[in-house]
C-alpha cells in the first residue's frame, strides 16, 4: 500500500505578496502609479524585486524610477494624489524617510485638516527597515513611534505575507496617507496564501492566538518570536493570548482592552527602541482604562536606547530575543 502523498499547501513570501497587491491595484484602477529609486524593471524592478515586472506590464509612466532624491519623490507624490491620482512612493530604507519628513509630516499628513477636509492625499509610502543584515546605524531603524506619533498618518507594519497583501490593498485605497512598513531580514520567508482581491482593514488587530494567562501585544517581524515563546509556554500550560497590532495607527484599542480586560496582564513587544516607544503608548492606554483590573504591571520588550550597531555581536544584543520576552512574560505573571 502506498504512502498518501502529502498536499502541497501554496506559499507566497513577502516580495511576492507586496508584488501581487501593487499588480492588482494598478489592474484595479490606473490612477495607481508607482515612484521610487530602480523600482522599474530596467533596475531590477528594485533592490529586492519588489516591483519587478510592474514597469513592463504597465508602462514606466506609471511605474518610475526616480533620481535619488526622497524630498523629490514624497513631493511629486503628494502633488499626485492632491489631483486624483493613488501614488505609491518608495523609500528604499525607513532610515531615509528621514530626509523627506518635511514633506511628509507637514504637508502629506496635514493637508486634509489645513483645508477643511476638502483635500485628500491618498498616498501609500513603502518602505523597510530590520536589524540582522548588519547595515549599521543608519539602515535599520524602526521609526514607526514617530510617524504615528503625526496626526493625519495611518501606519502598518504587517507580519505575515498574507497580512501585507490585504492589508497593501486597503492602504492604497484609503483616502488618508499612509506609511507601510516592511521587515527586511523577513522578506523571503515563506507565508500562507493571501485571499486574493481581499483588504483587511486599516486599524484592526488581529488575534493570533487565544489564551487566559497573559496577553503578549506585537507586530511586525518580532511577533514571530512571541508566537514562539507563546508555544513553548504552553507545554508548561501557560496559556498566551497572542494579538497582532497590524496596524500601529490608529491603534484598535477596543481589542486590546477586550483581551487584556480578560487576561489582566499585558506584554508589548517591538523591534523598536524601547524608549519613546509604541509600547509605552500602549502601556499608558491600559492603565488609564484597566488600572483597578491590572494583576501586574504592562511589561514592555524593545531594543536598546542606541542606533543599531554593525557588528554582528552587538547588533543580536540590542534586538530583542526570545529569552526577554519569556522573561518579561514570566514577570508579568508573577
Amino acid at each position: 500500500m502506498n504512502a498518501p502523498e502529502k498536499i502541497k499547501v501554496p506559499t507566497m513570501n513577502t516580495i511576492q505578496a507586496v508584488n501581487r497587491a501593487l499588480d492588482d491595484a494598478m489592474g484595479l484602477d490606473p490612477n495607481v502609479i508607482l515612484l521610487g529609486e530602480d523600482i522599474a524593471d530596467a533596475q531590477e524592478g528594485g533592490i529586492v524585486g519588489v516591483t519587478k515586472g510592474l514597469s513592463s506590464k504597465y508602462g514606466t509612466s506609471r511605474v518610475r524610477s526616480t533620481p535619488i532624491s526622497e524630498q523629490a519623490i514624497i513631493g511629486a507624490a503628494i502633488g499626485a494624489a492632491i489631483v486624483g491620482m493613488r501614488p505609491v512612493a518608495e523609500i528604499m530604507l525607513m532610515n531615509f524617510t528621514t530626509v523627506a519628513m518635511d514633506m511628509i509630516v507637514n504637508h502629506a499628513a496635514k493637508l486634509r485638516y489645513m483645508s477643511g477636509g476638502q483635500t485628500h492625499v491618498p498616498l501609500t509610502i513603502r518602505t523597510m527597515t530590520g536589524a540582522g543584515f548588519g547595515t549599521g546605524g543608519q539602515h535599520a531603524d524602526y521609526l514607526e513611534a514617530w510617524f504615528a506619533h503625526t496626526a493625519g498618518m495611518k501606519v502598518v507594519a504587517p507580519s505575515s505575507p498574507a497580512d501585507a497583501y490585504g492589508l497593501m490593498l486597503s492602504c492604497i485605497f484609503d483616502d488618508d496617507p499612509c506609511l507601510f512598513i516592511e521587515n527586511l531580514p523577513t522578506y523571503w520567508n515563506p507565508g500562507a496564501m493571501p485571499q486574493l482581491g481581499e483588504r483587511i482593514p486599516l486599524g484592526k488587530a488581529n488575534i493570533v492566538r487565544e489564551g487566559s494567562d497573559v496577553t503578549v501585544i506585537s507586530y511586525s517581524r518580532i511577533l514571530q518570536d512571541c508566537a514562539a515563546v507563546a508555544q513553548k509556554l504552553a507545554g508548561e500550560g501557560i496559556n498566551v493570548e497572542l494579538i497582532d497590532l497590524r496596524t500601529i495607527s490608529p491603534l484598535d484599542e477596543a481589542t486590546l482592552l477586550k483581551s487584556v480586560g480578560k487576561t489582566c496582564r499585558a506584554v508589548v513587544v517591538h523591534e523598536a527602541v524601547r524608549n519613546f516607544g509604541v509600547g509605552a503608548e500602549i502601556a499608558a492606554l491600559l492603565q488609564e482604562h484597566l488600572f483597578s483590573d491590572l494583576k501586574a504591571p504592562v511589561q514592555r520588550v524593545g531594543a536598546n536606547h542606541s542606533p543599531v550597531p554593525f557588528s554582528k555581536t552587538l547588533e543580536m544584543a540590542f534586538v530583542p530575543q526570545q529569552p526577554a520576552i519569556e522573561a518579561a512574560i514570566r514577570k508579568a505573571l508573577g
